[in-house]
């Protein structure tokens, strides 16, 4: 579904991404591992537009259809079926959870979007208590429901989650990704960016792990789970047949 080959971006005088190739294809929860500055925020914001690369490549297969993102609009990308629910949730707290709700679908002319919005209250049952109430006033976890939800609403075949457990509390991440299988079982596909890498892989098909804005290691979650370097890096655990501290 989604090609990056060979992505070189730049902020202003730093390269923060350097030949980063993955693939996400349809169905998947794929994870971007990696410390603060590894480049996974900067890999979704490629993705979306709003960072151009400077060389590579960016496709995204859609119904047998090849889309070259990196030439378009952060718009066009949505139209195309890609969502990006950003770090920070980025709600409007000075709307309702409704109307927040409702831009998710501000590019859509079908008659659904009612439909839709049932099935997010469904998804998402504190929404249904508060659709009415000012999203500023929701609490951080579900400030990020409220996110997860609005980045939904667009009817996304890809979705693109940054940092959904930033700041919850325990029972809120394992509610959080509850939320993240039950898309993916509801056929959307997730490129999952996440500090809590074994929640992370727990949850995903496949990951890669970034360092300095290079892809590091790859591999199959459960797989990298096992790794030396991911246990001790990213896990907090030493190596398999070690003793620990």
């Amino acid at each position: 579904m989604l090609t990056l080959d060979a992505v070189e971006v730049w902020r202003g005088p730093s390269l923060v991404l350097s030949d980063v190739s993955l693939r996400v294809e349809a169905g998947e929860i794929v994870a971007l591992l990696g410390a603060n500055g590894a480049g996974k925020t900067s890999t979704l914001l490629t993705v979306s537009g709003h960072l151009r690369p400077r060389s590579g490549r960016i496709r995204l297969d859609i119904d047998g259809k090849a889309h070259d993102l990196a030439s378009l609009p952060p718009p066009e990308i949505v139209a195309l079926g890609v969502a990006h629910c950003p770090e920070g949730r980025q709600i409007f707290g000075g709307m309702t959870v409704l109307e927040n709700l409702r831009l998710g679908a501000y590019l859509r002319r079908d008659g659904a979007v009612r439909a839709d919005l049932d099935r997010m209250m469904s998804l998402f049952p504190v929404l249904a208590e508060r659709r009415g109430g000012l999203a500023g006033r929701l609490s951080g976890g579900e400030q990020m429901m409220l996110a997860i939800a609005r980045a939904l609403m667009s009817r996304p075949r890809l979705l693109l989650l940054d940092e959904p457990s930033l700041g919850l509390a325990p029972q809120l991440v394992e509610q959080i990704f509850d939320v993240i299988a039950e898309i993916r079982g509801a056929g959307t596909t997730v490129l999952l960016v996440e500090q809590n890498a074994a929640m992370a892989l727990d949850v995903a098909d496949r990951a890669y792990v970034l360092e300095t804005g290079e892809v590091q290691l790859s591999g199959d979650a459960h797989e990298l789970a096992g790794d030396p370097r991911v246990r001790e890096a990213y896990l907090g655990l030493a190596p398999e047949g070690t003793a620990g501290p």
